[in-house]
Protein backbone atom coordinates (compact mmCIF):
# COMPACT_ATOMS: atom_id res chain seq x y z
CA UNK A 1 0.00 0.00 0.00
CA UNK A 2 1.44 3.42 -0.84
CA UNK A 3 2.16 5.32 1.51
CA UNK A 4 0.44 8.28 2.01
CA UNK A 5 2.60 10.70 3.52
CA UNK A 6 5.48 10.41 1.20
CA UNK A 7 6.23 13.26 -1.13
CA UNK A 8 5.04 13.28 -4.62
CA UNK A 9 7.28 14.01 -7.60
CA UNK A 10 5.73 16.87 -8.21
CA UNK A 11 7.64 20.07 -8.74
CA UNK A 12 6.54 23.85 -9.93
CA UNK A 13 8.95 26.21 -10.84
CA UNK A 14 9.27 29.40 -8.88
CA UNK A 15 10.09 33.07 -10.80
CA UNK A 16 10.65 36.47 -9.84
CA UNK A 17 10.46 37.44 -13.32
CA UNK A 18 6.99 37.48 -15.13
CA UNK A 19 6.58 35.45 -18.57
CA UNK A 20 6.96 37.90 -21.41
CA UNK A 21 3.73 38.74 -23.13
CA UNK A 22 5.08 40.01 -26.50
CA UNK A 23 5.53 38.18 -30.04
CA UNK A 24 9.42 37.79 -31.23
CA UNK A 25 9.87 40.56 -33.27
CA UNK A 26 8.08 43.19 -30.80
CA UNK A 27 10.89 41.59 -28.32
CA UNK A 28 13.64 41.81 -31.46
CA UNK A 29 12.75 45.32 -31.69
CA UNK A 30 13.00 46.73 -28.41
CA UNK A 31 16.33 44.96 -27.70
CA UNK A 32 18.15 46.43 -31.03
CA UNK A 33 16.74 49.81 -29.87
CA UNK A 34 18.56 49.25 -26.35
CA UNK A 35 21.73 47.99 -27.98
CA UNK A 36 21.94 49.40 -31.60
CA UNK A 37 25.70 49.37 -32.05
CA UNK A 38 26.68 45.82 -30.05
CA UNK A 39 27.40 42.97 -31.79
CA UNK A 40 24.67 40.92 -32.93
CA UNK A 41 25.23 38.41 -35.32
CA UNK A 42 29.04 36.98 -36.13
CA UNK A 43 29.56 34.39 -38.88
CA UNK A 44 33.12 33.38 -38.22
CA UNK A 45 33.08 31.00 -41.21
CA UNK A 46 32.91 34.07 -43.61
CA UNK A 47 33.85 36.98 -41.38
CA UNK A 48 30.60 38.88 -42.24
CA UNK A 49 28.74 40.89 -39.27
CA UNK A 50 26.18 42.73 -37.98
CA UNK A 51 25.14 45.37 -35.45
CA UNK A 52 21.60 44.76 -34.10
CA UNK A 53 20.99 48.20 -35.85
CA UNK A 54 21.86 46.56 -39.33
CA UNK A 55 20.70 42.99 -38.11
CA UNK A 56 17.35 44.57 -37.55
CA UNK A 57 16.86 46.62 -41.07
CA UNK A 58 17.91 42.99 -43.11
CA UNK A 59 15.26 41.23 -41.35
CA UNK A 60 13.00 43.68 -41.54
CA UNK A 61 13.99 44.11 -45.72
CA UNK A 62 13.46 40.41 -45.73
CA UNK A 63 10.26 40.70 -43.96
CA UNK A 64 8.60 43.21 -46.51
CA UNK A 65 10.34 41.37 -49.63
CA UNK A 66 8.22 38.10 -48.16
CA UNK A 67 4.79 40.51 -48.09
CA UNK A 68 5.30 41.66 -51.47
CA UNK A 69 6.12 38.41 -52.85
CA UNK A 70 2.53 37.66 -51.30
CA UNK A 71 3.18 35.59 -47.91
CA UNK A 72 0.92 36.57 -45.34
CA UNK A 73 0.09 35.48 -41.66
CA UNK A 74 -0.30 31.51 -41.69
CA UNK A 75 1.41 30.72 -44.24
CA UNK A 76 4.13 28.37 -43.96
CA UNK A 77 7.58 28.94 -45.22
CA UNK A 78 10.63 26.49 -44.89
CA UNK A 79 14.07 26.62 -44.76
CA UNK A 80 16.18 24.36 -45.48
CA UNK A 81 19.64 24.99 -44.74
CA UNK A 82 22.50 24.71 -42.57
CA UNK A 83 23.54 27.32 -40.15
CA UNK A 84 24.02 30.60 -42.27
CA UNK A 85 23.43 33.71 -41.52
CA UNK A 86 20.37 33.97 -43.68
CA UNK A 87 18.83 31.43 -41.30
CA UNK A 88 18.49 33.55 -38.55
CA UNK A 89 17.14 36.39 -41.03
CA UNK A 90 13.96 33.74 -42.23
CA UNK A 91 13.80 33.29 -38.75
CA UNK A 92 13.09 36.62 -37.65
CA UNK A 93 11.42 37.99 -40.84
CA UNK A 94 8.92 35.55 -40.91
CA UNK A 95 8.13 35.88 -37.19
CA UNK A 96 7.62 39.66 -37.68
CA UNK A 97 4.72 39.38 -40.73
CA UNK A 98 3.46 36.01 -38.80
CA UNK A 99 3.90 33.65 -41.40
CA UNK A 100 4.84 30.10 -39.90
CA UNK A 101 8.60 29.02 -40.10
CA UNK A 102 9.18 25.22 -41.06
CA UNK A 103 12.23 23.66 -40.21
CA UNK A 104 13.69 21.49 -42.18
CA UNK A 105 16.39 18.79 -41.56
CA UNK A 106 19.60 19.59 -43.27
CA UNK A 107 19.98 15.88 -43.67
CA UNK A 108 16.97 15.26 -45.46
CA UNK A 109 16.88 13.37 -48.73
CA UNK A 110 14.39 13.74 -51.00
CA UNK A 111 11.04 11.89 -49.97
CA UNK A 112 11.72 13.07 -46.47
CA UNK A 113 11.57 16.81 -48.09
CA UNK A 114 8.72 15.97 -50.24
CA UNK A 115 6.72 14.90 -47.04
CA UNK A 116 7.27 17.96 -45.30
CA UNK A 117 6.51 20.38 -47.71
CA UNK A 118 3.50 18.93 -48.71
CA UNK A 119 2.31 17.79 -44.41
CA UNK A 120 3.39 21.57 -43.37
CA UNK A 121 1.54 23.01 -47.03
CA UNK A 122 4.80 25.17 -47.35
CA UNK A 123 4.14 27.86 -49.95
CA UNK A 124 7.58 29.42 -50.10
CA UNK A 125 10.98 27.33 -49.33
CA UNK A 126 13.94 29.23 -48.50
CA UNK A 127 17.08 26.90 -49.18
CA UNK A 128 20.68 26.92 -49.86
CA UNK A 129 22.12 26.03 -53.32
CA UNK A 130 24.12 22.92 -51.86
CA UNK A 131 26.13 21.86 -48.33
CA UNK A 132 28.74 19.13 -48.76
CA UNK A 133 27.52 16.34 -50.52
CA UNK A 134 23.82 17.31 -50.39
CA UNK A 135 22.61 18.94 -53.64
CA UNK A 136 19.43 20.73 -52.35
CA UNK A 137 18.35 22.86 -55.53
CA UNK A 138 18.40 18.95 -57.46
CA UNK A 139 16.65 17.33 -54.59
CA UNK A 140 14.22 20.52 -54.93
CA UNK A 141 13.69 19.94 -58.40
CA UNK A 142 13.21 16.12 -58.25
CA UNK A 143 10.30 17.29 -55.33
CA UNK A 144 8.70 19.68 -56.71
CA UNK A 145 5.80 18.59 -59.40
CA UNK A 146 4.54 16.40 -56.45
CA UNK A 147 4.33 19.39 -54.02
CA UNK A 148 0.71 21.18 -55.31
CA UNK A 149 1.24 23.95 -52.37
CA UNK A 150 4.73 24.78 -52.96
CA UNK A 151 4.84 28.29 -55.29
CA UNK A 152 7.90 29.94 -55.04
CA UNK A 153 11.59 28.48 -54.17
CA UNK A 154 14.33 31.12 -52.64
CA UNK A 155 18.05 29.65 -53.16
CA UNK A 156 20.17 31.44 -50.28
CA UNK A 157 22.36 34.06 -52.54
CA UNK A 158 19.81 33.65 -55.82
CA UNK A 159 18.15 36.09 -57.99
CA UNK A 160 14.41 35.78 -56.05
CA UNK A 161 16.40 35.99 -52.82
CA UNK A 162 18.55 38.71 -53.41
CA UNK A 163 14.89 40.22 -55.12
CA UNK A 164 13.34 39.77 -51.77
CA UNK A 165 16.11 41.81 -49.78
CA UNK A 166 15.95 44.13 -52.37
CA UNK A 167 12.45 44.72 -53.11
CA UNK A 168 12.26 45.06 -49.22
CA UNK A 169 14.38 48.03 -48.73
CA UNK A 170 12.01 50.03 -50.83
CA UNK A 171 9.18 48.92 -48.92
CA UNK A 172 7.25 50.82 -46.50
CA UNK A 173 7.67 50.49 -42.89
CA UNK A 174 4.68 51.13 -41.83
CA UNK A 175 3.02 48.10 -43.64
CA UNK A 176 5.13 46.37 -41.70
CA UNK A 177 4.32 47.72 -38.47
CA UNK A 178 0.74 47.04 -39.14
CA UNK A 179 1.39 43.97 -39.77
CA UNK A 180 3.24 43.11 -37.13
CA UNK A 181 0.84 44.90 -34.79
CA UNK A 182 -2.09 42.65 -35.90
CA UNK A 183 0.08 39.29 -34.56
CA UNK A 184 -0.70 37.39 -31.42
CA UNK A 185 1.88 35.62 -29.20
CA UNK A 186 -0.25 32.93 -28.81
CA UNK A 187 0.04 32.13 -32.27
CA UNK A 188 1.75 29.92 -34.49
CA UNK A 189 5.24 30.87 -35.56
CA UNK A 190 7.05 27.61 -36.10
CA UNK A 191 6.84 23.67 -36.90
CA UNK A 192 9.88 21.38 -35.95
CA UNK A 193 9.62 17.73 -37.00
CA UNK A 194 10.34 15.63 -35.01
CA UNK A 195 12.94 12.99 -35.49
CA UNK A 196 10.73 9.72 -36.23
CA UNK A 197 12.04 6.78 -35.11
CA UNK A 198 9.58 4.88 -36.66
CA UNK A 199 7.36 6.60 -39.52
CA UNK A 200 7.14 9.41 -40.75
CA UNK A 201 8.23 12.31 -38.54
CA UNK A 202 5.42 14.92 -36.57
CA UNK A 203 5.37 18.35 -36.86
CA UNK A 204 5.14 19.98 -33.48
CA UNK A 205 3.98 22.86 -33.79
CA UNK A 206 5.09 26.04 -31.53
CA UNK A 207 3.63 29.89 -30.91
CA UNK A 208 5.47 32.84 -30.10
CA UNK A 209 4.57 32.66 -26.69
CA UNK A 210 6.46 29.09 -26.16
CA UNK A 211 9.51 29.93 -28.05
CA UNK A 212 10.29 32.92 -27.12
CA UNK A 213 9.73 32.24 -23.22
CA UNK A 214 11.86 29.47 -23.16
CA UNK A 215 14.92 31.11 -25.02
CA UNK A 216 14.54 33.68 -22.48
CA UNK A 217 14.26 31.98 -19.58
CA UNK A 218 16.69 29.51 -20.52
CA UNK A 219 19.22 33.11 -21.16
CA UNK A 220 17.93 34.25 -17.34
CA UNK A 221 19.38 30.90 -16.19
CA UNK A 222 22.44 31.65 -16.99
CA UNK A 223 22.97 35.35 -16.41
CA UNK A 224 22.96 36.00 -19.87
CA UNK A 225 23.34 40.13 -20.29
CA UNK A 226 24.50 42.05 -23.81
CA UNK A 227 28.18 41.33 -22.68
CA UNK A 228 27.56 37.76 -23.62
CA UNK A 229 28.95 36.13 -26.75
CA UNK A 230 27.59 32.95 -27.08
CA UNK A 231 28.99 30.17 -29.32
CA UNK A 232 26.11 27.93 -31.66
CA UNK A 233 27.79 24.80 -33.33
CA UNK A 234 24.23 23.35 -32.78
CA UNK A 235 21.75 22.83 -35.87
CA UNK A 236 19.53 26.14 -36.03
CA UNK A 237 16.56 23.72 -37.57
CA UNK A 238 16.63 22.34 -33.67
CA UNK A 239 15.25 24.34 -31.20
CA UNK A 240 18.64 24.07 -29.32
CA UNK A 241 19.58 26.49 -32.05
CA UNK A 242 17.53 28.67 -32.73
CA UNK A 243 15.34 29.04 -29.40
CA UNK A 244 17.88 28.53 -26.82
CA UNK A 245 20.45 30.06 -29.03
CA UNK A 246 19.25 32.93 -30.96
CA UNK A 247 16.13 33.48 -28.99
CA UNK A 248 18.33 33.38 -25.68
CA UNK A 249 21.09 35.71 -27.33
CA UNK A 250 18.31 38.74 -28.64
CA UNK A 251 16.27 38.35 -25.91
CA UNK A 252 19.40 39.40 -23.86
CA UNK A 253 20.84 41.70 -26.50
CA UNK A 254 23.46 38.87 -26.63
CA UNK A 255 25.50 38.58 -29.52
CA UNK A 256 25.04 35.60 -32.18
CA UNK A 257 28.43 33.44 -32.66
CA UNK A 258 28.33 31.19 -36.00
CA UNK A 259 31.46 29.17 -35.85
CA UNK A 260 30.60 27.37 -39.17
CA UNK A 261 27.70 26.07 -41.43
CA UNK A 262 27.77 22.67 -39.89
CA UNK A 263 29.65 21.20 -36.40
CA UNK A 264 33.27 20.99 -36.37
CA UNK A 265 35.38 21.03 -33.45
CA UNK A 266 38.58 22.99 -34.72
CA UNK A 267 36.00 25.62 -36.18
CA UNK A 268 34.24 25.72 -32.80
CA UNK A 269 37.42 26.34 -30.66
CA UNK A 270 38.63 28.91 -33.69
CA UNK A 271 35.58 31.05 -33.00
CA UNK A 272 35.67 31.39 -29.30
CA UNK A 273 39.11 32.40 -29.21
CA UNK A 274 38.53 35.08 -32.11
CA UNK A 275 35.34 36.16 -30.87
CA UNK A 276 36.02 36.24 -27.07
CA UNK A 277 32.86 33.93 -26.37
CA UNK A 278 31.36 33.58 -23.28
CA UNK A 279 29.07 31.17 -23.70
CA UNK A 280 29.47 27.82 -25.60
CA UNK A 281 26.47 24.98 -26.70
CA UNK A 282 26.63 21.90 -27.54
CA UNK A 283 25.68 18.29 -27.46
CA UNK A 284 28.30 15.74 -25.31
CA UNK A 285 29.18 14.12 -28.52
CA UNK A 286 30.45 18.13 -29.42
CA UNK A 287 32.40 18.50 -26.24
CA UNK A 288 34.04 14.98 -26.68
CA UNK A 289 35.55 15.99 -30.03
CA UNK A 290 36.61 19.56 -28.92
CA UNK A 291 37.99 18.13 -25.76
CA UNK A 292 40.10 15.66 -28.19
CA UNK A 293 40.69 17.97 -31.39
CA UNK A 294 44.53 17.68 -31.67
CA UNK A 295 44.94 21.95 -31.48
CA UNK A 296 42.69 22.21 -28.41
CA UNK A 297 45.42 23.35 -26.32
CA UNK A 298 46.27 26.39 -29.38
CA UNK A 299 43.29 28.06 -28.89
CA UNK A 300 42.76 30.78 -25.87
CA UNK A 301 39.32 29.46 -23.91
CA UNK A 302 39.47 31.95 -21.18
CA UNK A 303 37.06 33.90 -22.31
CA UNK A 304 34.32 31.20 -21.33
CA UNK A 305 32.42 30.99 -18.39
CA UNK A 306 28.83 29.03 -19.28
CA UNK A 307 27.07 27.23 -22.29
CA UNK A 308 24.71 24.52 -22.36
CA UNK A 309 25.26 20.66 -22.78
CA UNK A 310 21.67 18.79 -23.54
CA UNK A 311 20.19 17.18 -26.37
CA UNK A 312 20.88 13.85 -25.16
CA UNK A 313 22.25 12.09 -21.80
CA UNK A 314 25.31 14.18 -20.41
CA UNK A 315 28.30 11.58 -18.69
CA UNK A 316 29.82 12.73 -15.87
CA UNK A 317 33.54 12.59 -16.81
CA UNK A 318 32.85 14.97 -20.15
CA UNK A 319 30.98 17.67 -17.67
CA UNK A 320 33.79 17.63 -15.67
CA UNK A 321 36.86 18.18 -18.38
CA UNK A 322 34.49 20.91 -19.98
CA UNK A 323 34.45 22.54 -15.89
CA UNK A 324 37.90 22.35 -15.54
CA UNK A 325 40.00 21.71 -18.93
CA UNK A 326 37.44 24.78 -20.74
CA UNK A 327 37.18 27.04 -18.22
CA UNK A 328 33.16 26.63 -18.07
CA UNK A 329 32.77 27.08 -14.51
CA UNK A 330 28.79 28.08 -14.65
CA UNK A 331 28.16 25.48 -17.61
CA UNK A 332 24.34 24.14 -17.62
CA UNK A 333 22.57 20.89 -18.39
CA UNK A 334 19.51 21.50 -19.94
CA UNK A 335 16.45 18.59 -20.45
CA UNK A 336 13.72 18.76 -23.23
CA UNK A 337 12.33 18.11 -25.98
CA UNK A 338 11.23 19.67 -29.14
CA UNK A 339 7.67 19.45 -28.22
CA UNK A 340 8.32 21.79 -24.97
CA UNK A 341 10.04 24.58 -26.82
CA UNK A 342 12.11 22.64 -25.84
CA UNK A 343 13.77 22.97 -22.06
CA UNK A 344 12.11 21.54 -19.21
CA UNK A 345 14.11 21.28 -16.27
CA UNK A 346 17.53 23.09 -16.33
CA UNK A 347 20.85 23.32 -13.89
CA UNK A 348 21.73 26.62 -12.09
CA UNK A 349 24.99 28.66 -11.61
CA UNK A 350 25.39 28.28 -8.12
CA UNK A 351 24.29 24.37 -8.17
CA UNK A 352 26.80 22.88 -6.97
CA UNK A 353 29.55 20.41 -9.45
CA UNK A 354 27.87 17.63 -8.28
CA UNK A 355 24.82 18.25 -9.17
CA UNK A 356 25.32 19.28 -12.35
CA UNK A 357 27.17 16.76 -13.17
CA UNK A 358 24.69 14.57 -11.80
CA UNK A 359 21.34 15.41 -12.43
CA UNK A 360 19.59 17.72 -15.31
CA UNK A 361 18.45 19.95 -13.14
CA UNK A 362 15.22 21.43 -11.78
CA UNK A 363 11.78 22.45 -13.17
CA UNK A 364 12.58 25.51 -14.94
CA UNK A 365 10.31 29.15 -14.19
CA UNK A 366 6.70 28.99 -14.89
CA UNK A 367 6.63 25.25 -15.76
CA UNK A 368 5.80 22.00 -14.02
CA UNK A 369 7.20 18.60 -13.90
CA UNK A 370 5.93 15.51 -12.68
CA UNK A 371 7.12 11.45 -12.55
CA UNK A 372 4.27 9.33 -12.77
CA UNK A 373 3.75 5.77 -13.13
CA UNK A 374 4.02 5.15 -16.81
CA UNK A 375 0.39 2.17 -16.14
CA UNK A 376 -1.08 4.20 -14.26
CA UNK A 377 -0.58 8.20 -14.74
CA UNK A 378 -0.26 8.00 -10.76
CA UNK A 379 2.25 10.63 -9.48
CA UNK A 380 4.67 8.41 -7.81
CA UNK A 381 6.44 9.45 -4.42
CA UNK A 382 9.92 11.00 -4.35
CA UNK A 383 12.63 9.01 -5.48
CA UNK A 384 10.80 6.56 -7.53
CA UNK A 385 11.07 6.23 -11.31
CA UNK A 386 8.43 6.78 -13.66
CA UNK A 387 7.92 8.95 -17.01
CA UNK A 388 8.78 12.76 -16.71
CA UNK A 389 5.52 14.88 -17.90
CA UNK A 390 5.53 18.70 -18.03
CA UNK A 391 3.02 21.69 -18.08
CA UNK A 392 3.04 25.20 -18.72
CA UNK A 393 3.68 27.76 -20.93
CA UNK A 394 6.46 25.85 -22.77
CA UNK A 395 4.09 22.84 -24.07
CA UNK A 396 3.34 23.02 -28.03
CA UNK A 397 -0.07 23.59 -29.25
CA UNK A 398 0.04 20.11 -30.95
CA UNK A 399 1.53 18.22 -34.07
CA UNK A 400 0.26 19.76 -37.21
CA UNK A 401 -2.62 18.72 -38.61
CA UNK A 402 -2.51 14.92 -36.68
CA UNK A 403 -4.81 15.76 -33.53
CA UNK A 404 -4.93 11.92 -32.81
CA UNK A 405 -0.91 12.19 -32.21
CA UNK A 406 -1.59 15.25 -30.12
CA UNK A 407 -3.95 13.32 -28.09
CA UNK A 408 -1.40 10.63 -27.67
CA UNK A 409 1.68 13.02 -26.15
CA UNK A 410 -0.95 15.37 -23.88
CA UNK A 411 -3.67 14.54 -21.91
CA UNK A 412 -6.74 16.82 -20.56
CA UNK A 413 -4.94 18.13 -18.29
CA UNK A 414 -2.05 19.64 -20.73
CA UNK A 415 0.56 17.59 -19.30
CA UNK A 416 2.95 16.68 -21.63
CA UNK A 417 3.94 12.91 -21.42
CA UNK A 418 7.93 12.65 -22.41
CA UNK A 419 8.31 9.13 -23.12
CA UNK A 420 11.54 9.02 -20.93
CA UNK A 421 12.21 8.28 -17.29
CA UNK A 422 13.29 10.27 -14.46
CA UNK A 423 13.74 10.16 -10.97
CA UNK A 424 12.74 13.17 -8.97
CA UNK A 425 14.95 13.24 -5.53
CA UNK A 426 13.66 15.12 -2.28
CA UNK A 427 15.02 18.97 -3.65
CA UNK A 428 12.72 18.40 -7.00
CA UNK A 429 16.20 17.70 -9.31
CA UNK A 430 16.19 15.34 -11.57
CA UNK A 431 17.78 12.32 -13.39
CA UNK A 432 16.64 11.20 -16.26
CA UNK A 433 17.29 7.18 -16.59
CA UNK A 434 16.64 6.54 -20.26
CA UNK A 435 14.06 6.64 -22.92
CA UNK A 436 11.35 3.87 -21.65
CA UNK A 437 11.82 2.05 -25.25
CA UNK A 438 15.52 1.92 -23.87
CA UNK A 439 14.88 0.20 -20.37
CA UNK A 440 16.08 -3.51 -21.06
CA UNK A 441 14.43 -6.32 -19.14
CA UNK A 442 16.71 -9.11 -18.46
CA UNK A 443 14.67 -11.69 -17.20
CA UNK A 444 12.49 -9.32 -15.65
CA UNK A 445 14.69 -7.19 -14.23
CA UNK A 446 14.50 -3.50 -15.60
CA UNK A 447 17.66 -2.50 -16.46
CA UNK A 448 18.66 1.31 -17.38
CA UNK A 449 21.61 1.93 -19.80
CA UNK A 450 22.20 5.00 -18.53
CA UNK A 451 23.16 3.69 -15.14
CA UNK A 452 26.04 1.51 -17.23
CA UNK A 453 27.40 3.94 -19.47
CA UNK A 454 28.14 6.21 -16.77
CA UNK A 455 30.18 3.09 -15.37
CA UNK A 456 31.64 2.62 -18.30
CA UNK A 457 32.76 5.66 -19.10
CA UNK A 458 35.23 6.29 -16.36
CA UNK A 459 37.35 3.14 -17.87
CA UNK A 460 41.01 4.69 -19.07
CA UNK A 461 40.57 3.50 -22.15
CA UNK A 462 36.81 4.04 -23.16
CA UNK A 463 36.41 7.66 -25.05
CA UNK A 464 32.59 6.81 -25.65
CA UNK A 465 30.07 4.41 -24.73
CA UNK A 466 26.14 3.48 -25.59
CA UNK A 467 24.59 0.53 -24.20
CA UNK A 468 21.40 -1.11 -25.90
CA UNK A 469 19.37 -4.42 -25.20
CA UNK A 470 19.99 -7.15 -28.15
CA UNK A 471 17.34 -10.23 -28.43
CA UNK A 472 18.55 -13.84 -26.17
CA UNK A 473 16.62 -17.25 -26.22
CA UNK A 474 17.24 -17.73 -22.20
CA UNK A 475 16.32 -14.03 -20.64
CA UNK A 476 14.52 -12.13 -23.37
CA UNK A 477 17.26 -9.36 -23.74
CA UNK A 478 20.87 -9.20 -23.26
CA UNK A 479 23.20 -6.20 -22.64
CA UNK A 480 25.82 -4.86 -25.62
CA UNK A 481 27.95 -2.20 -24.83
CA UNK A 482 28.84 0.08 -28.24
CA UNK A 483 32.09 1.79 -27.47
CA UNK A 484 34.99 4.55 -29.19
CA UNK A 485 38.25 4.19 -28.00
CA UNK A 486 40.39 6.76 -26.79
CA UNK A 487 43.16 7.18 -29.61
CA UNK A 488 45.95 4.66 -29.46
CA UNK A 489 44.00 2.67 -26.67
CA UNK A 490 43.99 -1.07 -27.38
CA UNK A 491 40.36 -2.27 -28.30
CA UNK A 492 38.14 -3.72 -25.48
CA UNK A 493 37.17 -7.22 -25.47
CA UNK A 494 33.68 -8.39 -23.71
CA UNK A 495 35.83 -10.51 -21.78
CA UNK A 496 37.81 -7.28 -20.62
CA UNK A 497 34.90 -5.30 -20.16
CA UNK A 498 33.64 -7.90 -17.56
CA UNK A 499 36.52 -7.74 -15.68
CA UNK A 500 36.84 -4.28 -15.25
CA UNK A 501 32.93 -4.07 -14.16
CA UNK A 502 32.92 -7.37 -11.71
CA UNK A 503 32.64 -6.12 -8.27
CA UNK A 504 31.65 -2.82 -9.03
CA UNK A 505 28.24 -3.69 -11.22
CA UNK A 506 25.53 -6.05 -10.68
CA UNK A 507 26.32 -9.12 -12.65
CA UNK A 508 23.26 -8.81 -14.35
CA UNK A 509 24.14 -5.29 -16.00
CA UNK A 510 27.54 -6.49 -17.26
CA UNK A 511 27.42 -6.02 -20.66
CA UNK A 512 27.35 -9.83 -22.57
CA UNK A 513 28.27 -8.25 -25.58
CA UNK A 514 31.25 -5.64 -27.20
CA UNK A 515 31.68 -4.26 -30.44
CA UNK A 516 33.92 -1.70 -30.56
CA UNK A 517 33.42 1.60 -33.33
CA UNK A 518 34.59 4.17 -34.86
CA UNK A 519 31.76 6.49 -34.69
CA UNK A 520 27.80 5.60 -33.28
CA UNK A 521 24.79 6.28 -35.50
CA UNK A 522 23.84 10.00 -35.25
CA UNK A 523 20.94 12.03 -36.16
CA UNK A 524 21.87 15.40 -37.24
CA UNK A 525 21.36 17.12 -33.75
CA UNK A 526 23.87 14.60 -32.77
CA UNK A 527 21.63 11.94 -30.85
CA UNK A 528 22.53 8.40 -30.85
CA UNK A 529 19.90 6.65 -33.11
CA UNK A 530 19.80 3.37 -30.59
CA UNK A 531 17.44 1.80 -32.55
CA UNK A 532 19.73 1.64 -35.64
CA UNK A 533 22.15 0.41 -33.15
CA UNK A 534 19.78 -2.56 -32.20
CA UNK A 535 19.23 -3.86 -35.73
CA UNK A 536 22.75 -3.40 -36.50
CA UNK A 537 23.48 -5.07 -33.31
CA UNK A 538 21.03 -8.34 -34.36
CA UNK A 539 22.91 -8.91 -37.74
CA UNK A 540 26.26 -8.93 -36.41
CA UNK A 541 25.32 -10.97 -33.84
CA UNK A 542 23.15 -13.56 -35.90
CA UNK A 543 20.57 -12.91 -33.59
CA UNK A 544 16.50 -12.97 -34.22
CA UNK A 545 14.75 -9.55 -34.26
CA UNK A 546 13.71 -8.25 -30.90
CA UNK A 547 10.03 -8.26 -30.79
CA UNK A 548 8.01 -5.80 -32.13
CA UNK A 549 5.69 -5.63 -28.73
CA UNK A 550 9.14 -5.07 -27.00
CA UNK A 551 9.14 -1.40 -28.07
CA UNK A 552 5.72 -0.84 -28.96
Amino acid sequence: MPDALAVPSYASGIADVPLLGDTIGDNFDRTAAAFSDRDALVDHFTGRRWTYAELAAEIDALALGLLELGVVKGDRVGIWAPNLPEWTLTQYATAKIGAILVNINPAYRTHELEFVLNQAGVRLLVAAEKFKTSDYAGMIEQARPKCAQLEHVALIGGGLWNSLLDNGKQGSAELLASKQAALSADEPINIQYTSGTTGFPKGATLSHHNILNNGFFVGELVNYTENDRICIPVPFYHCFGMVMGNLAATSHGACMVIPAPAFDPKATLEAVAAEACTSLYGVPTMFIAELADPSFADHDLSTLRTGIMAGSPCPVEVMKQVIERMGMTEVSICYGMTETSPVSTQTRADDSVERRVSTVGRVGPHLESKIVDPDTGSTVPRGVPGELCTRGYSVMLGYWEQPDKTAEAIDAARWMHTGDLGVMDDEGYLNITGRIKDMVIRGGENLYPREIEEFLYTHPDILDAQVIGVPDAKYGEELMAWVRMREGATPLTAESIREFCAGKLAHVKIPRYVHVVEEFPMTVTGKVRKIQMREESVTLLGLESVAATRHA
